[in-house]
């Protein structure tokens, strides 16, 4: 593995911290105090930091560095996360988060955006609020240009730093910290070495060390694998105690550690042996060469022998906890162990290996069935064993690619809080149902649609704040993103409690631009759906956020391109509900398999209601070319399917047919007239784009059993090309809509 790859696999994890970071804050910004929360957004700005500086990405590792500094305030209970609190770090999430998109692909962050975030942390980590009288902090001493650094007596060459967060300059008071360090036998089988961890721990200061060799064996009984020696570490530095272990952050679990402060009296007491060697030559780049530095026998007298004891004594009382965090280490190898990451390509060539296996299986069976009359021979029931576990291995397959929508709705999070700072509103965005899991292709094509909504919801759909509490209503909007499976697929609901949608304005709208007659009689369902009307808008000025009369019909064209429907409720003075239903894959289908006009196509079952044998007294004839059937006291719009298709020329009798009766995307019903059903089916969805050219009314493709080639049907292009149809009749518009908000 090079070191690109590496460096692909550390922004990987990058996502994943940034997400857990989000959610932790997201948690302490509505009231969530547990530590282990405030432990887990403070590891993840650690690991990134950790990451960062190993590939030399200074920037982002002097603002994880300063934000780092911050929550450590938190997680020591120096700092109380209140809102103003978390309103910063919520910034400096997203500054964060521009820095690893910086780091990976290029560009550059807005330099005073995120300088003045490291002044407002600085603020508080030192007690103070950036706003509100309080003190302004310091400004951020400017990066020095590289220079050659002064090489102390013991020949280390320390680093100098340039963060933000030194608070108190060179003339801040040194301390003197105690390490003790003994390593375990897993610290060099994940790769650490002890002479790399002290160099980086010289970097702080000066040091001096004591190596404990009594737990050396004779040499015939070494083991290579084992570790016998230990360490007593004197560092004086004016870093903190946190900078101490921050030395020790990839090996801690691998190693029995202790960090203490020592007063400067005590330290000098300690029987220390300044290093004999030069670690920076350990360094990618050589150090100058330092001046030879006499080293003085020290003799094991009493007082090295009081040290000793000392370090035994401490590791004898540190033993309990290194076993617990031990044990707790391995448990998160345990857990760590049970993921790998396998590149998508692959996982999606093994599903279409799998599909076509699905086919093969349906084939041979069909071929069985065919040639054998019987039906209980042996090749019978080994071939309906094979088609379990074809089932079988396919659910598996695609379990693989099934992924929680947390991802797409924290990201969610963001846009709410942006927006809502940019119009002047303070709106609260509530997720339910983060761990429904759908295909991946569907996680990441639902990410658009739902931006837009959600801008959507914010400047148009939640009112200024002087406006709710004119209302009687908590000046703070809320949004509510929820997800949940049903009859097969998954339903996303975004519910805000806004003002509603003003029906009047919009039908106003709709015929100021022509999208409707001025007689039209629309019913409320049929007025809210125009604003999926291309270039529709009811903004009064053209802004950053809306105006332009895009966005919702393009979250409907992406809907309709998942196969999925969207529909809107709303309630004047309420709010607004607006539902998506989408496939849970993109992959397979369960179908009904149907027969139009000597043509076999597939209709996806969720949208199916019901199957219906038309009789001659259910059919009723509307204007000049349209029919209804009745259906429990009710009409509902009847829809030749090879009519639409130009199967056929003429319309064909539906007593002679089928009727499917089918959800349409507005909510309302219609039914689909068919010739004959062949049976229900899982099938493997074979897009017809990228092998032919689109086909209005078909979704997909699929191959059959018998080896031949399926359509898909689209149902919802077919209804609203039959809606087309209707509406062309001019007498009949009036009459048709108030039929179709009925049915």
């Amino acid at each position: 593995m090079d070191m690109n790859e590496i460096k692909e696999i550390f922004f990987q994890e990058c996502e994943e911290q940034l997400a857990e970071l989000e959610s932790g804050l997201l948690k302490l910004n509505d009231g969530d105090r547990d530590p282990e929360t405030v432990n887990a957004v403070f590891r993840a700005v650690h690991s990134i930091k950790g990451g960062a500086g190993a590939f030399g990405l200074d920037d982002l590792v002097s603002f994880a560095h300063v934000f780092e500094t911050t929550l450590d305030c938190v997680r020591s209970n120096k700092l109380e996360p209140n809102q103003d609190v978390l309103k910063v770090m919520l910034k400096s999430a997203d500054v964060l988060a521009d820095l690893v998109t910086a780091s990976r692909d290029g560009g550059s962050v807005d330099e005073s955006r995120s300088r003045g975030l490291v002044k407002e942390l600085e603020a508080l980590a030192k007690g103070e609020m950036p706003s509100g009288g309080a003190a302004e902090a310091p400004k951020a001493a400017p990066v020095a240009a590289a220079a050659p650094a002064a090489t102390d007596d013991s020949g280390f060459q320390p680093i100098p730093f340039s963060f933000d967060d030194d608070f108190g300059g060179d003339d801040a008071a040194k301390s003197v910290f105690e390490v003790t360090f003994k390593p375990r036998r897993d610290l060099f089988a994940k790769g650490n070495e002890a002479a790399l961890l002290l160099r980086d721990l010289s970097r702080l200061g000066e040091m001096a060390i004591n190596c404990d060799t009594e737990a050396l064996p004779a040499l015939d009984k070494i083991d290579p694998e084992e570790t016998y020696f230990s360490w007593t570490i004197s560092v004086t530095t004016d870093k903190t105690e946190q900078d101490v272990r921050a030395v020790f952050e990839f090996a801690e679990w691998d190693c029995d550690l202790e960090v203490s402060e020592v007063a400067a009296e005590a330290a000098e007491e300690l029987p220390m042996v300044p290093v004999p060697f030069d670690l920076s030559a350990l360094d990618d780049e050589p150090a100058a060469a330092p001046a030879p530095t006499p080293v003085a026998e020290v003799p094991v007298d009493t007082k090295m022998a009081a040290a000793a004891a000392r370090v035994e004594k401490k590791e004898a009382a540190a033993a309990p906890a290194a076993a617990a965090a031990a044990n707790n280490a391995a448990a998160a190898a345990n857990a760590a162990g049970q993921t790998i990451r396998v590149d998508l390509d692959r996982v999606d060539r093994l599903i279409n290996l799998v599909g076509e296996l699905v086919i093969n299986q349906a084939m041979l069976s069909q071929s069985v069935v065919e040639n054998d009359t019987n039906g209980t021979s042996s090749i019978n029931m080994g071939l309906e064993e094979l088609q379990q576990l074809t089932r079988e291995i396919q659910d598996s397959v695609m379990a693989i690619r099934a992924q929680p929508v947390k991802p797409v709705f924290q990201r969610m999070s963001r846009i709410v809080r942006e927006v809502a700072d940019m119009v002047g509103k303070s709106i609260r965005l509530v997720t339910e149902g983060e761990n429904t899991e759908v295909d991946k292709t569907v996680i990441d094509k639902i990410a658009e649609p739902l931006t837009h909504m959600i801008r959507n919801a914010v400047d148009h759909g939640i009112e200024s704040p002087e406006k709710r509490e004119a209302a009687g209503k908590d000046p703070e909007g809320t949004i509510k993103l929820s997800a949940k499976h049903r009859s097969g697929r998954i339903l996303i609901e975004l519910i805000d409690d806004g003002g509603g949608i003003n029906r009047e304005r919009v039908k106003q709208k709709a015929i100021d631009n022509d999208l409707i007659s001025p007689d039209a009689n629309l019913s409320d369902e049929e007025i809210d759906n125009l604003i999926f009307a291309p270039g529709f808008s009811t903004a009064d000025k053209i802004s950053d956020i809306s105006g332009r009369g895009v966005g919702m019909d393009v979250v409907k064209r992406s809907i309709q391109a998942l196969g999925g429907r969207i529909s809107i409720s709303s309630r004047p003075g309420l709010g607004s509900t607006f539902t998506m239903s989408l496939p849970l894959t993109l992959a397979v289908l369960d179908g009904m398999v149907v027969t139009v006009a000597g043509q076999t196509l597939v209709v996806p079952l969720t949208a199916i209601v019901e199957t219906l044998q038309p009789e001659a007294s259910s059919i009723h004839s509307f204007g000049a070319n349209q029919r209804l059937i009745s259906i429990r006291n009710s009409f509902c719009p009847l829809v030749d399917v090879g009519r639409i298709l130009n199967f056929r020329s003429t319309q064909a009798n539906p007593v002679e047919g089928v009727a499917l009766l089918v959800e349409s995307e507005g909510g309302g019903q219609r039914a689909l007239m068919v010739d004959a059903i062949q049976g229900q089916r899982q099938v493997v969805i074979k897009s017809l784009e990228a092998n032919y050219t689109h086909v209005p009314g078909i979704a997909a493709a699929t191959i059959l059993g018998d080896g031949r080639v399926a359509l898909i049907l689209d149902v919802d292009a077919v209804v609203a090309a039959s809606r087309g149809q209707s509406m062309k009749q001019d007498g009949a518009l009036k009459a048709d809509m108030s039929l179709a908000a009925a049915g």
